[in-house]
């Protein structure tokens, strides 16, 4: 883009939410350009609207000066989905950070909620606490401020068994037309107008009612096929992935392909009688036999089974160790603030040395497991997290004592409230202590090659072992997951000189030929392919390809000019 039309830009840019929101600089774009696990690049500006008025207005400033758009809310995501991958986007690149536009609105009695573009889920957990409800995902994604929109986007899985992908065919979102132009389309079932600055005004202002929202008892807010569909263990197909047509609806899997103002969502009565169990093996079909049992016989469905290798364990003990401790005693509210208040002093000191002197200071922390926790850490490869609803609680020690009765094989211990949240916390730090490792041993890791990946829920033999030539260049390989989902994270930490491109195309080799289906919750981003089905997607809702152009190796260029050429197509 010519440096006038870039002055142009900015001033409409100006216009349009302030000139103290639109950042320019790159010490001040450095945190929106940079992703938190992988992707970078430069952006002509970043630009953060305070209303949805204001996100209309840049929208409509970037639509008609032909930049390519990023939309991008609290910059958590693990596939660099959100934020550049390289230099090379059609008419330059502007970020839109809505992180500014969280608010949310209770409806309905708090069976449903209507949630802006950076309304976090740690937000929404205290939003919902008063009504007794809770959102699709609770722990997990939440610690670190990731955004409510985000994860219908990239139908993210979550750790709760019952609810799949986060899902809705209710939202408000712009379409850029394949002519250039931007339209509104109001999906939310609520009767808002029809003039678009007037429709958004309304719900900026909540100018609306009770009576102006429809019941829309025809139109899903969540997935509630799912509940059944992972029950099936015998499909041959994965329960949950990102290329899965059963959730690719709209705003739903749309991967930053559209610009989602709103969207509105079921939320769950929360479950507090529940009860905890921690469970190690080192025989993994018992695993196998729990897991199928428990979906084909019981009556009710667990609310979450959060499974850990051995190695992520220790890699989470050791290198997850400050961010647990920030998360216990400060709380997760406060996260995003930090992560903001880390990227900026890694912009002025340097990438990585605010993780080297976390590290550093994390030696000081005391042990934070609990001693039974450490005691299964000694003797088992293979730990099980299961948290059961209160009527459940009578069958499952039944076939606990029965598939893990005690002794060096298979043992189990029903958890303190204390010992629950501490084995939760440890399971979710996992992701963050495998980047923490790589910034701390940069002379040894050449990079992190992350994979999440759905085997089909007919799979008995879900553990990986890598063929020799593949381990040998690994210091690491990383195993954390939803096990009753057959979801797994694999993580792996690839030595210095290997090339980690090759490295993962080795793995899809793998992975294939076992059925599995990736990524599996995390979106292609810019480290997957998309397969055919979710690339003529993102083309049906994004004819012009101004959006995020480029994701999951797609074409980047307008109109989708070479997409047969790239293999956005069979």
């Amino acid at each position: 883009m010519a440096p006038v039309r870039d002055t142009q830009l900015l001033a409409s840019l100006t216009a349009a939410v302030g000139k103290r929101h639109v950042l320019t600089s790159p010490r001040a774009t450095a945190r929106f350009r940079k992703g938190y696990r992988t992707g970078e690049g430069p952006a002509i500006a970043v630009v953060r609207p305070g209303s949805l008025v204001e996100l209309w207005r840049a929208a409509q400033a970037c639509v008609a000066a032909d930049v390519s758009i990023i939309m991008q809310a609290s910059n958590t995501g693990l596939t660099g989905g959100s934020t550049p991958d390289g230099a090379d986007y059609p008419g330059g690149l502007v970020i839109i950070s809505t992180t500014r536009l969280d608010a949310l609105k209770v409806i309905r009695g708090g069976e449903q909620v209507l949630c802006l573009p950076g309304t976090t889920l740690y937000g929404l957990e205290q939003a919902l606490r008063p009504f007794g409800r809770e959102p699709h995902s609770v722990i997990g994604s939440s610690c670190l401020g990731a955004s409510v929109v985000g994860g219908v986007c990239n139908n993210s899985g979550g750790s709760l068994i019952r609810r799949g992908p986060a899902y809705t065919q209710l939202a408000l979102y712009a379409q850029v037309q394949p002519d250039g132009s931007l339209t509104l389309h109001n999906h939310l079932g609520i009767d808002l107008g029809d003039d678009p600055e007037t429709m958004l005004s309304r719900l900026d202002l909540e100018r609306y009612t009770a009576a102006d929202i429809d019941p829309a008892d025809d139109r899903w807010a969540h997935d509630h096929s799912y509940a059944a569909h992972v029950r099936d263990i015998d499909s041959d197909a994965p329960a949950r992935f990102n290329a899965d047509p059963r959730c690719l609806f709209e705003a739903a899997g749309s991967a930053g392909k559209l610009i989602v103002f709103a969207v509105r969502l079921d939320t769950f009565a929360r479950e507090d009688e529940t009860t905890t169990f921690y469970i190690g093996t080192s025989e993994p079909n018992r695993l196998t036999d729990l897991r199928r049992t428990m979906l084909r016989d019981f009556d009710t469905l667990p609310i979450a089974g959060e499974y850990m290798h051995e190695v992520a364990f220790d890699v989470a003990d050791r290198y997850g160790r400050d961010m647990f401790f920030a998360i216990e005693r400060l709380g997760t509210d406060r996260l995003p603030a930090l992560f903001a208040a880390k990227s900026r002093f890694d912009g002025v000191l340097g990438s990585g040395l605010s993780d080297r002197l976390m590290q550093w200071a994390g030696r000081f922390i005391p042990d934070h497991l609990p001693p039974r926790m450490r005691e299964y850490r000694r003797r088992f490869v293979h730990h099980l997290i299961l948290k059961v609803p209160r009527e459940q609680v009578a069958a499952a020690r039944v076939l606990l004592a029965m598939l893990f009765p005690g002794g060096e094989i298979a043992d189990h211990f029903e958890c303190t409230p204390t010992e629950a949240a501490k084995a939760f916390l440890h399971r979710f730090v996992a992701a963050g202590a495998a980047v923490r490792y790589r910034a701390v041993h940069r002379d040894e890791v050449e990079d992190i090659v992350a994979l999440d990946v759905a085997l089909p829920r007919n799979t008995r033999e879900w553990q990986e072992t890598l063929p020799p030539e593949l381990a040998a260049q690994t210091i690491h390989a990383l195993y954390y997951g939803h096990f009753f989902c057959q979801v797994f994270h694999q993580d792996y930490i690839v030595r210095k000189g290997t090339g980690p491109l090759a490295f993962e195309h080795a793995l899809w080799a793998l992975l294939d030929a076992r059925g599995a289906q990736y990524p599996a919750e995390h979106n292609v981003g810019h480290l997957y392919i998309a397969k055919p089905s979710l690339a003529q997607f993102y083309r049906s809702i994004d004819p012009r390809n101004q959006l995020n152009p480029g994701i999951g190796h797609t074409s980047r260029e307008r109109d989708w000019a070479g997409a047969e050429a790239s293999g956005d197509h069979p």
